[in-house]
């Protein structure tokens, strides 16, 4: 029996009844055996259910252990911060955020593509001249060309210093372009940062629109390689300051070397394709009227670079042109 006055619906002000007392008892009691698994689910069920039906004859209901479990995750979660109020953040110089923007990003990558198009085109059309032999003094042309680049403006500039002043004008349209493809790759993860989660249909990505980072990055090694066998003569074993005939020869003509120059040339061929085809899309020329000459344009021009650049290649190793006395 309870006491005279107490009842379990009603309590003091501030105070729980005997009635919500005795069923938030149970009710923790029951979630403790569902985490620790002490008592069977039913010898629980048969200790707590007349107790259940006697106190809701009293007008204390059972608490719905799964909402309990959801307000409860509620009140544990730490207040929230006005983390959907971000502050402005302060604006730089506006070349700065240009430069930031994804637009910038393609328009660099387009116009230091169209200098890098350029350096491979006019470098393929000087190593032609090991196709001419000699001169009649005796010298190579393709030596005498070599020559010619070390002299430019001369006796305006020291020997060599416009030659080194082009080459690091083309390293730096090099990073430009290889930070803006990395930025661009950035942004668009930040834009979907949940991978898709069935195979993807590609209909309008071609091969090589798909593959441009990996034949990137397959170009960048291999004119790491290029640099250190005919610049530096790290990996040539036949080097020779200044005698191009010579060391072009010493390398192409040892097969595993021309291996590493065809993949180096198929993957600079690829990239090419889709790089000529994108940047006028990137500089606003994209009217479709203009597609077919585009797809002309980029099929024409990668392919005129691998197959002058392979030629020498397989002139060398077929012993087409002869190693040099």
């Amino acid at each position: 029996m309870l006491p005279p006055g107490v009842s379990f619906r009603s309590a003091p002000a501030g105070r729980s009844s005997v009635g919500e007392i005795a069923g938030g008892i149970l009710g923790n009691a029951e979630r403790v055996r569902e985490n620790s698994g002490v008592l069977p689910s039913r010898t629980l069920k048969f200790i707590t259910s007349p107790i259940w039906s006697y106190l809701s004859l009293h007008g204390v209901k059972r608490p719905n252990q799964k909402g309990n479990a959801s307000v409860a995750q509620q009140l544990k979660r730490g207040p929230v911060t006005g983390t959907a109020i971000r502050p402005e953040r302060k604006k730089a110089p506006f070349l700065v955020e240009f430069y930031r923007s994804a637009v910038a990003k393609k328009w660099i990558m387009a116009i230091t593509g169209l200098m890098l198009m350029g350096f491979v085109f006019f470098h393929m059309i000087g190593n032609l001249k090991m196709y001419l032999g000699k001169t009649p003094a005796g010298v190579y042309h393709i030596d005498e060309y070599g020559e010619f680049l070390r002299e430019l403006l001369v006796p305006i500039l020291p020997r060599t210093v416009t030659l080194w002043l082009l080459r690091f004008g083309l390293i730096g349209a090099f990073a430009l372009h290889i930070q803006s493809a990395y930025a661009l790759t950035m942004i668009n993860k930040r834009a979907r940062p949940i991978k898709y989660q069935s195979k993807r249909d590609y209909v309008a990505a071609s091969f090589a629109s798909r593959t441009m980072r990996y034949t990137g990055s397959i170009f960048l090694a291999f004119l790491l390689w290029h640099l250190a066998d005919f610049t530096m003569g790290w990996v040539n074993r036949g080097y020779v300051r200044g005698e191009v005939y010579r060391n072009v020869g010493a390398s192409l003509s040892y097969a595993p070397v021309a291996l590493i120059y065809i993949v180096g040339n198929l993957a600079l061929g690829v990239h090419l394709y889709h790089g000529s085809w994108s940047l006028f899309q990137s500089l606003g020329i994209n009217n479709p009227r203009f597609n077919k000459a585009r797809r002309l344009f980029a099929t024409g021009f990668a392919s005129l670079i691998v197959v002058g650049n392979l030629s020498f290649v397989f002139a060398w190793l077929f012993r087409i042109l002869k190693k040099a006395a």
